[in-house]
């Protein structure tokens, strides 16, 4: 019999006991089904032809050898929606978009993070399954800085022994899936409520392959209507209110609370979800500009593909930002530097392809929380003032206030990274077709508080680029719909993205 080992160290070398236990069990856990995944992964490629070995993502957003990750597959837990943002953060340098908020929702939940001049905050202090009632786990491994919740198209709506009404977390999965799916499905989801107010297209639902079946979404919003003495159409628009609000809470979180203004920033939303929940989620956050990425349903996909080569190397030595540690600090980093050089050896890359990144988890003495900063140029100098004064204006951006105390280092973390090549993105070619000759059909949509009204849908793939759309209109395509409300006008840009502004500032 075979048992598989797996030790802390080889998982994190972070302090905080109950964090690293957690972090070991978990990845012990998944290691047995992780491995024998990888293998016949693997082994599989290899028969059909692939000479090397495939890399993996990361929830660090990076990708690494499938030996890597067999050795420690906590590394993966994220790597999903990792995949996206950076997928959109290699858009929006394309585009010039610097400052972006990434929404991806999909079928169980929504996810979203902050890019900041074109990067995202990796953090080690992550939990799964965490929720306002469950604790959740614990787990010391680099994520990138996103905030997650049980609203997608699959979400179930509720109504709990006050009378009040909820949407998800829990969810109808993929099976029996949402009541329209016709597959005994009892409970009215997200995705109904869509169907019911018009905004997907009876076409286009899951890409064309079925119809939505009207009778079960009847005969799921029954038990909700008598209880709460309403149509299936306000039902319907209670939802989507409902997880709107949500959602509007979980953006808030990696935005607002960490001292960052919705405003000045754009909305990349992806999954199959994202477009169609935009606009609400903009309009309510007062941000500008949306962003849907060709093919966003499965934006996620594309994004693997932007990711680099990243092992992240993190150390726990606390100690004083004083000129007496200077020393202790450059010489941690080498040793650091050093393993990292070893490590990319093994897999035949040599020093002169690896970039390194230096940055330290910092606080106040005799804080528990701390902030991350990046050491910039710290390959050629080391000034502590200068990491003091960027600790101090991290500190001030997420907590609103900075001490006049000892500043502590606590934790060491390096990043190296191997560039690999990547896919461009195509622009579209120009055939002078008329925005008219993309509209398919014509029905009333319910936008809510903006009352119903007669809305173009337009096929997305007949798109091009300079034209504009006035909405409102819906833009259907095989993995996703975008809503568009009439408060927005829609630019098609040169790579086909659907660039959405609010019709005062176009």
């Amino acid at each position: 019999m075979k048992i598989e080992i797996i030790a802390s160290h080889e998982v994190t070398r972070e302090w905080r006991e109950y964090e690293r236990t957690s972090s070991t069990v978990l990845s012990g856990y998944v290691l047995p089904i992780a491995k024998k995944y990888l293998n016949r992964l693997q082994d599989k490629l290899a028969q059909q032809g692939l000479k090397e070995a495939p890399y993996i993502m990361q929830s660090n957003g990076g990708i690494t050898t499938i030996k890597d990750v067999k050795s420690n597959p906590i590394t993966m837990v994220e790597s999903g929606p990792a995949s996206g943002i950076f997928g959109a953060i290699a858009l929006g340098k394309v585009i010039d978009k610097k400052n972006l908020i990434v929404l991806d929702i999909g079928g169980t939940t929504a996810k979203c993070a902050l890019v900041e001049n074109g990067q995202v905050k990796i953090t080690t202090n992550y939990k799964i399954e965490h929720s306002r009632t469950e604790a959740g786990y614990p787990i010391q491994t680099p994520v990138i800085d996103i905030v997650e919740i049980g609203n997608g198209g699959g979400s179930i709506a509720w109504i709990d022994k006050g009378g009040k009404m909820h949407v998800g977390p829990k969810s109808s999965g993929a099976m029996p899936g949402p009541a329209a799916y016709g597959r005994g499905g009892t409970n009215l989801t997200t995705t109904d409520a869509n169907i019911l107010t018009g905004r997907i297209h009876p076409d286009y639902f899951l890409g064309g392959e079925m119809q939505p079946d009207m009778d079960s979404i009847e005969t799921a919003a029954t038990p909700l209507c008598m209880e709460l003495h309403g149509s299936k159409e306000d039902i319907a628009k209670g939802i989507l209110r409902i997880a709107n609000a949500n959602m509007v809470n979980a953006l808030k979180l990696i935005s607002v609370n960490k001292g960052y203004d919705p405003r000045d920033f754009s909305l990349v939303v992806i999954g199959g979800g994202g477009a169609m929940h935009a606009a609400d989620l903009a309009k309510e956050l007062q941000i500008q500009e949306i962003i849907v990425p060709p093919h966003a349903g499965v934006f996620s996909a594309f994004g693997m593909l932007m990711s680099d080569i990243r092992r992240d190397y993190i150390r726990t030595n606390v100690l004083n930002i004083i000129e007496s540690q200077k020393i202790v600090i450059l010489e941690t980093f080498k040793a650091m530097r050093l393993l990292a050089l070893e490590n990319f050896k093994a897999d035949n890359y040599t020093e002169d392809v690896i970039q390194f990144t230096y940055y330290a988890d910092l606080r106040y003495a005799g804080q528990e929380h701390y902030v991350k900063v990046i050491l910039k140029d710290f390959s050629k100098n080391i000034c502590l003032e200068d990491i003091i004064h960027n600790f101090h204006k991290e500190h001030k951006k997420q907590y609103s206030f900075e001490l006049d105390s000892a500043v502590e280092l606590v934790n060491f973390h390096l990043v190296a990274e191997v560039e690999v090549d990547k896919p461009d993105f195509p622009k579209l070619h120009i055939t002078n077709k008329l925005v008219e000759d993309a509209i398919f059909d014509t029905r009333e949509v319910d936008f809510d508080d903006l009352g119903k009204h007669s809305t173009p849908f337009y096929h997305r793939e007949m798109l091009e680029p300079t034209m504009i759309i006035d909405g409102p209109a819906i833009i259907a395509e095989k993995a996703t719909t975008t809503v568009v409300s009439p408060l927005y006008n829609v630019l098609i840009d040169a790579y086909g993205n659907l660039i959405l502004h609010l019709k005062s500032s176009v």
